[in-house]
């Protein structure tokens, strides 16, 4: 069983958390939610959120890691020492590190986890982090980072991380169940 891990910090875009815990759950996956600050996390759009875990009490290794975006959900998870230390590990052990929004230029970027990659962000977070050039596609898979733009893209997102995780067949049963495609 694959394991997932998602952060979730006070202001975080309910629709790119929540879209990817659903679908990474109906795919099998073992998704814990860890959150920044507490157990209850309240949204950019105030959807509260009971998570499993305080992040700081996080144990173990997992095969992905999820960095929702969302103001000021993405600068809260980049402050969290161990929102970086999970993150930077889970990359280095080869596991898959998936951003949206913001969070691929406020959370990865100041990590050094897009040295050597391609990401895409919202347009306007390129700002956060200038050092880089962002590319514009809408979900963007390299190596082993998956980032992607924005809350519309969330399903696509989720999608992809299936098919990083679990491979094609898994990502086309479930989106024709979800009647996606």
């Amino acid at each position: 069983m694959k394991k997932v891990l998602v952060f979730l910090a006070e202001g975080f875009e309910e629709i790119e958390a929540l879209t990817p815990i659903d679908v990474l759950r109906r795919a099998g996956a073992e998704v814990t939610v860890a959150g920044v600050g507490g157990l209850t996390i309240r949204g950019s759009h105030s959807v509260s959120v009971v998570c499993d875990v305080a992040v700081e009490d996080v144990k173990g290794d997992f095969d992905c890691v999820i960095c929702p975006g969302g103001m000021p959900g993405s600068v809260n998870l980049s402050a969290s020492w161990a929102v970086n230390e999970l993150t930077i590990r889970t990359a280095a052990n080869g596991g898959v590190v998936a951003a949206i929004c913001a969070a691929p230029a406020v959370v990865l970027g100041p990590a050094g986890l897009l040295d050597g990659h391609q990401a895409v962000c919202f347009p306007g977070m390129e700002k956060a982090f200038p050092e880089f050039t962002f590319a514009n596609d809408r979900v963007l898979v390299s190596g082993n980072l998956i980032t992607a733009r924005a809350a519309g893209c969330a399903m696509d997102f989720a999608l992809t991380i299936v098919r990083v995780l679990f491979g094609q067949k898994k990502n086309d049963s479930l989106s024709e169940s979800l009647i996606v495609r």
